[in-house]
């Protein structure tokens, strides 16, 4: 009987001929991002998570003095927010509020870009020494340094009234209040959130800065270029980005400066200096009336939220466009 003499396939080899699998992805790396963001959230939720659902229940309660006292809080509905979108007051503060808010961002981004600049010119010592003063001067709790803006300004014995005096240029002004109108008062505070809101500006764009290739500004300065056509073409376009950041981020504390007005002006004189978080303040403490201080402070929220996602959604289009 004939046998057959072809080789048998090795033992394995029709199992080495299946393509392998891929490996699968272990479940415990896909949620371990999350695992690392859970500390942040957590803190976040109860820093500030919970103090808002507070105020949004507070808002739709009749929270007064006898609340305080009784411990009875009556449910007021929409009550308060029908008050607050029916006062008078309610456009004029509005108004106020992103008028001022419009000319911080502004004198903040304007003078900021200047400094960093300034500091890309200096030498390397002197460009240390004003990073230094710029984090002093950005290290000083706001509260101290509007005390110490309220003396500067102070009437009588105030050293920028004695300074200007001296100049001889607007008269005398050593008894000069600058809290007695509404555009100085303005004026007051603005220079002074300015001042304290600059040198984060200048740090960031001035970081931005040092990474725009040297190579881009050589060949402007072969072409011919002057220094406006130079920031136009090649510094604004690689900082536009960064200065997104800087400018929502100053839209969102400048929106809801409150320390800096209070101590200087308290919303005068006759609530010329009230914005929408100086009213929301004295609706509640001064008139006694927590539940509608709530409302103004849900509202101003939610203003800030919308515009904040408008721009947003703008700097990243404008980020994908790049």
């Amino acid at each position: 009987m004939a046998t057959s003499t072809a080789p048998r396939p090795a033992r394995g080899t029709a199992r080495a001929a299946a393509p392998a699998r891929p490996p699968r992805r272990r479940r415990s790396g896909a949620s371990l991002p999350y695992l690392l963001l859970l500390p942040a959230a957590a803190v976040l939720a109860l820093v500030l998570g919970y103090p808002l659902v507070r105020l949004v229940l507070i808002s739709f309660q009749d929270y007064g003095l006898r609340a305080l006292f009784t411990g009875v809080v009556p449910w007021a509905g929409w009550a308060n927010y029908r008050a607050v979108l029916s006062d008078p007051q309610l456009l004029p503060v509005l108004l106020r509020t992103a008028g001022f808010c419009a000319a911080l961002v502004a004198g903040t981004l304007v003078i900021g870009m200047l400094v960093a600049l300034m500091m890309g010119a200096l030498g390397r010592r002197m460009r240390t020494a004003v990073t230094l003063c710029l984090i002093t001067a950005w290290a000083v709790p706001n509260v101290a340094s509007t005390l110490v803006w309220q003396w500067l300004f102070q009437p009588v014995y105030g050293v920028v009234n004695w300074l200007l005096t001296q100049t001889g240029l607007v008269g005398d002004l050593v008894q000069h209040d600058w809290t007695t109108s509404a555009a100085s008062a303005f004026l007051l505070v603005w220079l002074l959130v300015v001042w304290q809101s600059v040198p984060f500006v200048a740090l960031t764009l001035y970081a931005g800065l040092s990474q725009i290739p040297r190579t881009y500004y050589e060949a402007a300065a072969l072409d011919g270029a002057g220094p406006v056509t130079v920031f136009r073409v090649i510094t604004l376009p690689f900082l536009r980005p960064i200065l997104g950041l800087v400018a929502i981020l100053s839209v969102i504390w400048d929106f809801n400066v409150f320390n800096q007005i209070w101590i200087l002006t308290q919303g005068g004189p006759n609530q010329g200096t009230t914005t929408l978080g100086i009213w929301s303040f004295t609706t509640a403490f001064s008139s006694n009336s927590l539940g509608r201080g709530a409302a103004i402070a849900v509202v101003s929220v939610l203003l800030l939220l919308a515009l904040t996602a408008v721009y947003v959604r703008r700097l990243v289009r404008s980020g994908e466009e790049l």
